[in-house]
């Protein structure tokens, strides 16, 4: 390490710790804190309706959750958006943001920056190339508005003061009149995601609803760690219910346990010890298919049957594993009654999840009972804004939790 390193490393260490006196007060209508899909939306409407906007973030690039969703496509939004589509303790809270800037709205801007992009299916879309596309988007529009992107830039306080609020921050001082917090929820630590919206939404009296990661792989018992392992990789079609929702997507199995859309799905409307059922035959009913087998295929093994509907691998471990298989003849009626049922309605109690490590999104949060649906400003705290994430509001997986921030990035930004 060079001495001239060693002395700006040192002075950056005693500049992060008290702010000194000759630190300049920065002064701004309008702070954002968390430069992702909520933050950059609101920030680049704010500042394109004339508003000094300053957009803070505290990782070293913006957007990085944008770069990384829908394997590096962004899945950026779903052209059959709506209210249904989103969970929360107040269901009504999210429809007016979503009325005001639709997925129509969001297609609108991609079509004019020229992102070319696609429908994968069920009405998500994706970019043709990669998620950077949607972020360097946002970034120009953010650009060409104005607005002032500071990153690796942390908040030590926040105040509220007479003329809106006061920052301590790595920048200095920075008084503002709206602040915008868009900081998201727990979800991927790795990617710089913490607990700090939280925190504020606390320290300005808000009541927040317990967290729990979402849209997030389920771990399995021992008993099931062996099919699991063995069938790691497959992917099957299935009706997967719990909770009174069901979703009909492919199921993933891993080494850890199950995985896939449907899964990922089911998991935020499972708790704890809840069973999740698993249809393996969606497009048939077991028994009468069963049924159907014995009377035409009477000589036929399970196995061979199965075989035509999942994979041989698949077929022959559910074979072993669950059944004796044997020609179709063979079984009695209670037999295949058994079947029916294991095939038809395959019940797992998941050992857990494998947590916010990997989950898509955070349940919970701020209750938007003390949020205005119009605004998104705080019903507590004059001036404070909550957009995104950090609200408890979660979509379903397909681009609906892009739209939510899109949506109240958008809303936020009219009033802030």
């Amino acid at each position: 390490m060079t001495h001239r390193h060693r002395e700006q490393a040192h002075s950056y260490s005693s500049f992060c710790g008290d702010i000194s006196e000759d630190t300049v007060l920065r002064s701004t209508e309008v702070v954002i804190i968390g430069a992702g899909a909520a933050g950059l939306m609101c920030a680049l409407t704010a500042a394109g309706r004339g508003r000094q906007v300053l957009l803070l973030d505290h990782a070293n690039k913006a957007g990085k959750k944008i770069l990384m969703s829908g394997g590096g496509r962004c899945n950026f939004t779903n052209m059959y958006t709506e209210p249904s589509n989103f969970l929360s303790q107040n269901p009504h809270f999210c429809k007016s943001a979503l009325a005001r800037y639709t997925q129509w709205d969001f297609i609108g801007m991609v079509g004019k920056h020229a992102v070319p992009y696609h429908e994968k299916k069920l009405g998500q879309l994706f970019c043709d190339n990669k998620s950077s596309d949607i972020l360097e988007m946002l970034l120009t529009e953010c650009d060409q508005a104005g607005v002032e992107l500071h990153l690796d830039t942390s908040i030590q306080t926040i105040e509220k003061v007479e003329s809106g609020y006061l920052l301590d921050t790595t920048l200095g001082q920075v008084q503002c009149q709206s602040l915008v917090i868009a900081t998201g929820g727990l979800s991927i630590p790795t990617l710089g995601a913490t607990g700090f919206g939280y925190q504020v939404a606390k320290q300005f009296g808000h009541e927040l609803l317990p967290t729990r990661a979402g849209l997030v792989p389920f771990t399995i018992t021992d008993q099931l760690k062996e099919l699991c392992t063995e069938l790691s990789g497959t992917s099957v079609d299935c009706l997967v219910s719990c909770n009174d929702q069901s979703f009909r997507e492919n199921i993933l199995f891993t080494h850890r346990g199950l995985s896939g859309p449907a899964i990922l799905q089911i998991s935020s409307f499972w708790e704890s010890g809840d069973t999740v059922e698993i249809n393996l035959l969606p497009d048939h009913d077991a028994a009468s298919w069963l049924q159907e087998q014995v009377a035409e295929r009477p000589n036929s093994e399970l196995k061979t049957l199965l075989g035509e509907i999942f994979t041989k691998k698949m077929a022959n471990l559910l074979a072993d594993n669950w059944f004796v298989s044997k020609p179709m003849k063979q079984y009695t009626h209670a037999e295949l009654a058994e079947i029916a049922e294991k095939l038809g309605s395959w019940k797992v109690v998941p050992a857990g999840t494998e947590g916010y490590r990997t989950a898509e999104v955070t349940l919970g949060g701020v209750d938007t009972r003390e949020v205005s649906s119009k605004t998104m400003e705080s019903l507590k705290s004059p001036g404070l804004y909550f957009i995104g994430e950090v609200l408890d509001v979660t979509g379903h997986l397909g681009g609906f939790n892009f739209q939510w921030a899109w949506a109240s990035g958008y809303a936020a930004a009219q009033y802030a």
